[in-house]
């Protein structure tokens, strides 16, 4: 039987934590860069059912979105349900989920050694840190036979200040987050969404939360960037904005990655190439391997993959705005450079139902042709470059510096390079003259 949640109202929650406030004895473990300094918070005991779990915990966004997509649930479901049973509920079978996930599950050290450590809530019973550790607490509290655990009765919780603001809390979750042992238990959209939050205060830069979070500044920066390219996708191109369950998988990557690839490109091709990558990441089912392996495909090679999409679609992708049929929604299309290619065919059969399909198959094999053909050609260019890094290295011999006992076996090796270099120089020049068996010169892999 699952933990039915009761909701306490508010007035009684504060009342009663401050009634025990009074009485408390037992220090918590400290806060720091609360305030600039550091706070040491009163603890005391609370019946499980007291406290609430928070809705503006990162650590559950992604699985919320989740949630009401699949329930078809209010866009709002969560942000107004703080004090609402129905959403307190739903909460709670996604913090069971996730106590139960990692090397080490919160619920299976609760359940083999009981609640160990306090948790942090504000002093209307909002938990800050600790929202998986009660609902493990709530979930134990009654056996299959249902019997009751006297060591879930009741949970200990560090109380913050009355006066806490809700930026506080954030920055409290923020630090939480930055510690090692517990920040890679956020998904990419949670830390994304966490990250903003914390940049959007206007008294911090990314290099200030860079700093709280213990991370790079580029770091910080790129993930933002991967969040805007990601909530692009969803509005723009699926139309489907605030539907961030969409974008599990390689969408860290591939929208962390887009920004670096379409930067120098004129605004035409930055739309083509975004398209190149959206088609990809929404078909990713379909693409052998990783989506990250065809990155190129959308960055430097895009003008490649364009044109031969261009050329097996039979699309024209010089026609002007008034011949072609493309519907305009694809709204990032900014001012176009007069003189550049009109992408907007091809955009318009990778986006719209009747012709995706298609265009989405020609998409993904253009992609591994194009990445195949750069391979072969940089292939080609291998043993100049082999050469030019041999060359390098003998012109950094300095003879006046060596072992005298090395010199002999110095002679011989020498000798043997004279007589590789002697091969590599004669099927050079047999290719040269058109000798087709040039290439089969012994010493030619040197």
């Amino acid at each position: 039987m699952g933990y039915d949640i009761k909701i306490t109202p508010r007035s009684e929650r504060e009342k009663l934590i401050t009634d025990r406030l009074e009485q408390s004895t037992e220090d918590g473990d400290k806060i720091y860069e609360f305030r600039g300094d550091t706070y040491t918070p009163k603890v005391v005991s609370l019946d499980i059912a007291t406290p609430v779990y928070r809705m503006e915990n990162c650590r559950t966004f992604s699985a919320q979105q989740s949630e009401m997509s699949k329930d078809n649930l209010d866009r709002d479901f969560f942000d107004m349900g703080q004090e609402l049973s129905t959403a307190q509920q739903a909460q709670h079978q996604i913090l069971v989920k996730l106590s139960k996930e990692g090397a080490s599950p919160i619920y299976d050290v609760l359940a083999t050694d009981g609640q160990r450590e306090s948790i942090l809530i504000t002093n209307t019973g909002v938990v800050v840190d600790g929202n998986r550790r009660l609902s493990a607490m709530r979930d134990l509290l009654r056996g299959k036979d249902g019997s009751i655990d006297s060591r879930y009765t009741h949970v200990r919780c560090a109380v913050l200040p009355p006066d806490t603001t809700l930026d506080e809390v954030d920055d409290i979750e923020a630090d939480i987050q930055a510690r090692p042992d517990t920040k890679l238990e956020y998904d990419w959209i949670g830390d994304a969404r966490l990250i903003r939050r914390q940049v959007s205060k206007s008294d911090r830069t990314a290099k200030d939360v860079a700093k709280r979070l213990r991370r790079s500044k580029p770091d910080i920066e790129n993930v933002l960037q991967a969040l805007d390219e990601a909530e692009l996708y969803l509005s723009e191109w699926i139309e489907k904005p605030g539907q961030y369950d969409l974008l599990s998988g390689d969408g860290r990557q591939i929208f962390g990655d887009i920004p670096k690839n379409i930067a120098k490109k004129d605004t035409a091709l930055q739309n083509a190439s975004r398209a190149i990558a959206w088609s990809l990441f929404e078909n990713r089912d379909r693409v052998s391997g990783r989506v990250y392996n065809l990155n190129a495909a959308f960055g430097k090679l895009a003008p490649t993959v364009l044109d031969m999409l261009a050329d097996q679609l039979e699309l024209d992708d010089t026609e002007t705005d008034e011949d072609s049929d493309y519907d305009g929604d694809f709204s990032i299309e900014i001012d176009a450079d007069g003189d550049a290619p009109d992408y907007s065919k091809i955009i318009d059969a990778l986006r719209h139902e009747e012709t995706k399909d298609d265009a989405v198959t020609v998409l993904i094999d253009a992609c591994e042709t194009a990445i195949e053909m750069e391979k072969g050609r940089k292939s080609e260019k291998a043993a100049l470059k082999a050469l030019s890094q041999v060359n390098a290295k003998l012109t950094g011999i300095d003879v006046l510096t060596a072992g005298t006992i090395t010199l002999p076996a110095m002679l011989k090796q020498i000798e043997t390079i004279k007589a590789i270099l002697e091969k590599i120089e004669a099927g050079v020049v047999k290719r040269q003259n058109g000798d087709a068996d040039g290439n089969d010169a012994e010493g030619t892999e040197a």
